[in-house]
């Protein structure tokens, strides 16, 4: 590895990389900024399904980071910059000082997906998560209870957000995504495929304590406040988890994290 110095953030060789925080919100064709060590060590890592493009890390933190960048293909430039030209490239202080350009992964085939499902898969529906720590929560937890993969409804955020990245701490890119159209079409998809599909909602008579797994299965998760749509959840199993103190529902990641130990482990 050759690190790249660069001392003018006006450097068109970190292009990509300037005011980082207005450009988070454009797409940017197939490729994210990811950010912090944790981030760049799954980026970099064997589980990842994303390639790295480049890196933009403080000078100071080059030694320290050799066992990861040590992984890099030799044509993926690192360029070093100090605390104050990193800051200015990025358009506000940096404190992990650390950054990484990487390409999205290829579009997943749906029907080889579904078609591989076994009767212990397990896999998220996201449907109108628009929350980036939301999404990146549902990600993580995803990843840590071992879930097949994560499918998106046409109004979700782009889980590939800076922020939702970072929340993730890394999942996003190591976890198979689809994206199927709407949430209706999606559970239809899912059901004609022999999948349970549960509808996790406080408005279910069904606990989800005593909620038996049923083979392939599928946990739908709502937005917070209008939760999910009611033609969706009339076309699922409905499931709830049993509240006290006067609360009736969880954080949506909070409640996916739960239902996923549940399905994932009994």
């Amino acid at each position: 590895m050759n690190p790249i110095v660069i001392e003018d953030p006006a450097d068109p060789r970190i292009a990509a990389y300037r005011d980082i925080r207005e450009r988070d919100l454009t797409r940017r064709d197939g490729r994210f900024v990811a950010e912090g060590e944790v981030v760049l060590n799954v980026l970099t890592s064997a589980a990842s399904l994303c390639l790295p493009i480049s890196v933009l890390v403080d000078s100071r933190r080059v030694e320290g980071l050799q066992p990861v960048l040590s992984r890099l293909e030799p044509n993926v430039p690192v360029h070093v910059a100090s605390q104050d030209v990193l800051d200015a490239i990025a358009g506000f202080h940096l404190h992990r000082g650390i950054l990484a350009m990487g390409a999205k992964p290829d579009a997943i085939d749906a029907e080889a997906f579904l078609s591989s499902l076994s009767a212990r898969s397990t896999v998220v529906v996201a449907c109108g998560i628009g929350n980036h720590d939301n999404m990146g929560g549902i990600f993580r937890s995803a990843a840590a209870f071992g879930a097949a993969g994560v499918i998106l409804d046409d109004r979700c955020c782009d889980p590939f957000y800076r922020k939702a990245i970072r929340v993730s701490v890394g999942a996003v890119l190591r976890t198979p995504i689809l994206a199927l159209g709407s949430a209706d079409r999606i559970v239809d998809r899912l059901l004609s495929q022999g999948v349970d599909v549960v509808a996790m909602t406080p408005s279910a008579e069904e606990p989800l304590d005593r909620a038996v797994r049923r083979g392939p299965t599928a946990i739908v998760l709502g937005s917070e406040g209008p939760g999910l749509q009611a033609s969706v959840i009339a076309r699922c199993r409905a499931v709830g988890i049993a509240m006290s103190g006067g609360f009736d529902s969880l954080n949506v990641a909070t409640a996916g994290a739960i239902a996923l130990h549940h399905f994932t482990r009994g």
